[in-house]
């Protein structure tokens, strides 16, 4: 694995920790849960290479970076001001590109909508734009996917079950979306990740902050998603889905209106036989579509 630079920047009034390659216009790598930013280790190289200035934070409520005050809900319009007054603080501009994955893809679809001036392009790994994701979460196939958002709302005692046997939760959800993925390097950085009770309780902050079951599916709850997420991002954006996700699933005709809602020279691609962590599964090809889409959007 390279051995990345690591920086410390304030952005929205916390300090992020991140891990960062190469020099050049600014290239933000954003994750989600139950993630870090090593899982972005084979592409900033990659982007490096290609000119880029990549920084891959660690995102609100994952170690190192700094603990906010509110420690118990983190709303999609936290996730969407993080992106922007990060990309604000590194730079960002015409030529900067946005990377996102998980709960930073929802972060990014706002993100882009709504500063369309701080960024170029835009790549995002496996959530769907807002209209997709909503479309699916109701379906049978989806809610069985989707038992861990209700799983963590037990919340006098879900911290200490996923601190058990080591993290054993995480590395089976790791296996259940990317399968037959062995994510042992992945855990390492994880369980440091989340190993303080404060930042695991952010880390969860993000499930109870947006899949309380008392208004989880209202139409105020649409609504202030809408609001955070909603919307087309102008930029020319590559989307990537696995077939194999377990985490959020779509279909090839949901796949085939991602362009719809990104700017002109837009791709969406449902990658057979790929899971959740594309990005570690199959680095090399996943790196190769991703610099390949790059080069015919330049």
């Amino acid at each position: 694995m390279a051995d990345f630079q690591r920086g410390w920047i304030a952005a929205n009034g916390i300090t992020f920790e991140y891990l960062e390659a190469g020099e050049g216009p600014l290239a933000l790598c954003m994750h989600g849960f139950p993630d870090t930013p090593f899982t972005y280790r084979h592409l900033l190289p990659a982007l490096a290479d290609a000119g880029f200035h990549a920084v891959a934070p660690f995102v609100r409520g994952f170690a190192p970076t700094e603990l906010p005050p509110l420690r118990h809900h983190v709303h999609t319009s936290v996730m969407v001001a993080d992106q922007i007054a990060l990309t604000q603080a590194l730079g960002g501009g015409p030529d900067a590109l946005l990377v996102a994955h998980d709960w930073g893809a929802v972060g990014a679809w706002g993100a882009l909508g709504r500063a369309p001036d701080l960024w170029g392009r835009a790549v995002i790994i496996n959530i769907p734009p807002f209209d997709i994701f909503g479309e699916n979460l109701g379906t049978y196939s989806q809610i069985k996917k989707s038992f861990y958002f209700w799983y963590f709302q037990m919340q006098r005692v879900i911290e200490d079950r996923i601190r058990q046997d080591d993290f054993a939760f995480i590395r089976d959800i790791w296996g259940d979306w990317s399968p037959g993925y062995r994510a042992d390097e992945d855990m390492v950085h994880i369980r440091e990740a989340l190993a303080d009770p404060d930042h695991l309780r952010v880390a969860l902050g993000y499930y109870w902050g947006q899949f309380d079951p008392t208004r989880f599916g209202s139409p105020e709850w649409a609504a202030e998603q809408e609001a955070a997420w909603g919307g087309s991002a102008p930029q020319p954006t590559l989307y990537l889905h696995g077939t194999t996700d377990g985490c959020h699933g779509v279909s090839r005709e949901q796949i085939d209106r991602v362009p719809g809602y990104s700017g002109p020279g837009s791709e969406a691609e449902l990658i057979e036989g790929v899971g959740h962590f594309m990005l570690v599964e199959r680095p090399k090809e996943i790196n190769e579509r991703i610099l390949g889409w790059l080069k015919r959007t330049t």
